[in-house]
């Protein structure tokens, strides 16, 4: 028989063991903190490719508040920024994901409705800004229904949002399905808090001026100065949000009609870009990208021109046969087509020479 050993654990292979699991973790902390960096990286890459619509969300959001109570502004610019993140979280991140992953060749067709929608909007106030020009008056802002305008505004920022969440999701379009999740859930979050921190900013600047001009010196010139630009800039940015929607509407439907193989819009607008890339020198970098937002915005302009014309036909028609049962209705109840006769006015009229009943 061999010999006994009393302490077998005296060597125990657990101290060796536990340092192969350490080391293990340890690799594994620096792959997932490399991840979190490519991810982080990703993230930035794919908010910076979608920088010019994130401008176009903060122009566009301002012009929600403009005409509510001072006190109301920052708890509906709240409202409105946690249904852009429901937008982005519950809608356009699972079906962009989804699409990307099964039918990829849907994304397009979708978006070209977002855009068309997109020009609807920005044509449509182009046309209440000319209709009702000079009916402006003093007293004509009227108190706006807060569920109404946060409903139109999540409405709109759907669109822009679906717009930002496809140009991010085209820079990440090679990542894994975990990671493309993780990258653009960083970018909504990111996103959502840029344009709508930089929104409260702007709608708050006049508060700020008010305050400071309470205080003497520069200090108060400075809060006067801010109290009377901000009508100004809230304008400003009134007509730069609406350049944007036009301009944003229409580039997706340029590049929309492009990927579906209908290249002539596109040719036509990259043609003339390069040529004034080409005769301006050291501006051409410039001048090409605004003959291509210009373009973007006349494309917009007119499609989205034609969709409120085309709203317009339909919500008149609608209007004219509601109005034509009502004036029935009300000729009818005000004697203007006599009503049948009772009975007993027909036996008065009745013939004197007709047969009593025996």
């Amino acid at each position: 028989m061999g010999q006994f050993d009393p302490q077998p654990w005296k060597d125990p292979p657990l101290a060796g063991g536990l340092v192969a699991l350490l080391d293990d973790v340890a690799v594994l902390a620096r792959a997932a903190a490399a991840s979190i960096d490519d991810i982080g990286a990703a993230a930035a890459k794919a908010g910076a490719k979608a920088a010019g619509v994130v401008v176009d969300d903060a122009a566009v959001t301002p012009q929600y508040v403009r005409s509510l109570a001072a006190e109301r502004e920052l708890p509906i610019i709240k409202r409105i920024a946690v249904g852009s993140l429901r937008n982005k979280f519950f809608i356009i991140l699972p079906a962009v994901l989804l699409l990307s992953q099964f039918v990829p060749w849907l994304l397009t067709p979708i978006l070209m409705l977002g855009g068309a929608y997109l020009c609807y909007e920005g044509a449509e106030k182009v046309w209440a800004k000319i209709a009702h020009h000079g009916a402006s008056g003093a007293g004509e802002e009227k108190v706006q229904d807060e569920t109404i305008l946060v409903s139109g505004a999540v409405r709109t920022d759907l669109i822009l949002s679906a717009e930002i969440m496809v140009i991010s999701l085209n820079e990440v379009i090679d990542e894994a399905f975990w990671s493309r999740l993780a990258i653009l859930a960083v970018v909504a979050v990111v996103i959502t808090v840029l344009v709508y921190g930089v929104v409260a900013l702007i709608v708050k600047m006049d508060d700020a001026g008010l305050r400071l001009s309470q205080r003497s010196g520069a200090v108060a010139t400075f809060g006067r100065g801010l109290v009377r630009a901000m009508p100004v800039v809230l304008t400003v940015l009134t007509v730069v949000g609406t350049a944007a929607m036009l301009w944003v509407g229409g580039h997706i439907l340029l590049l929309g009609t492009n990927e579906l193989n209908l290249h002539f819009l596109y040719e036509a607008v990259h043609d003339v870009e390069v040529a004034a890339h080409d005769a301006t020198g050291v501006l051409g970098g410039l001048v090409g990208w605004l003959v291509n937002t210009v373009a973007s915005a006349i494309l917009g302009l007119i499609v989205g021109a034609l969709v409120v014309l085309f709203m317009t036909l339909a919500l008149h028609r609608r209007k004219s046969k509601a109005a034509a049962a009502t004036a029935a209705a009300t000729t009818r109840a005000g004697g203007t087509i006599p009503a049948p006769p009772s009975r007993a006015a027909r036996r008065r009229d009745a013939p004197a020479d007709r047969a009593p009943r025996g």
